[in-house]
């Protein structure tokens, strides 16, 4: 007789063992992280923190801070709707008109009644190596002397620049998330300090074959072997 009752105990055990799933987002949820959109003519930006919307219009000369009521659903993306903006986040491509950058968000803004469009979201890789400029942030994890000027150039087939002391230049091949450099031929001058040490970090690093890294805000990271690492940011 005690059997019934003792079978219903265990299974109310088992059934406790078993993890729920995550609760759905709802309407009123804040994001996770921030997020940035931009556009021009006329200039503005907008970040969308855990608590605010700062919006940033006219090139400067409108200012709108309110709290974030949350994201809402939306077909393909999110939107919020305060007294004073109104912000619809579409996710698709979007260039920012001004350079060849790609976003990954449509971002459709409404501020007191005037309607603007831009680009938000992280940043997309650029569809080709050649025509594009970067310039070094850090070579081998050490941050780039601020008074050497430093840049990588792509173009068909071929790279050139400075990583912070001679010229260089040579000839690239782009396969499979790889990047292989030809014999880099580079000018003689000597340069005292940081200069000479992050030029030569480089050029160990592209002695082999680096991997292509395009993180969403934007950055290059080159890896080669031991993880030796070069940084750099685009140049529009």
């Amino acid at each position: 007789m005690f059997k019934p009752l003792a079978a219903l105990m265990l299974s109310l055990a088992l059934a406790a063992c078993v993890p729920t799933a995550d609760a759905p987002q709802t309407p009123g949820t804040p994001p996770a992280a921030s997020y940035f959109a931009l556009g021009t003519e006329p200039g503005w930006t907008l970040e969308i923190t855990q608590g605010l919307l700062n919006y940033d219009g006219d090139y400067g000369d409108t200012k709108i801070l309110v709290p974030n009521p949350g994201a809402r659903p939306s077909f393909n993306g999110e939107r919020y709707v305060t007294q004073r903006l109104t912000v619809d986040i579409t996710h698709g491509e979007c260039s920012d008109g001004m350079s060849d950058r790609r976003y990954r968000d449509k971002v459709t803004l409404t501020a007191d009644g005037k309607t603007v469009t831009g680009c938000g979201g992280g940043i997309l890789p650029p569809t080709e190596l050649a025509g594009t400029n970067w310039s070094f942030v850090s070579i081998g994890g050490v941050a780039v002397a601020k008074d050497r000027p430093t840049s990588l150039v792509f173009e068909a087939g071929r790279l050139s620049g400075s990583a912070g002391c001679n010229r260089f230049s040579g000839s690239y091949e782009r396969a499979d998330g790889m990047l292989t450099a030809g014999p880099l031929m580079a000018t003689k001058m000597a340069c005292p300090g940081a200069g000479m040490t992050q030029e030569n970090a480089f050029f160990e690093l592209m002695r082999g074959p680096v991997s292509l890294d395009f993180p969403s805000d934007g950055t290059l990271i080159l890896t080669g072997a031991e993880g030796r690492t070069a940084v750099l940011k685009r140049v529009i």
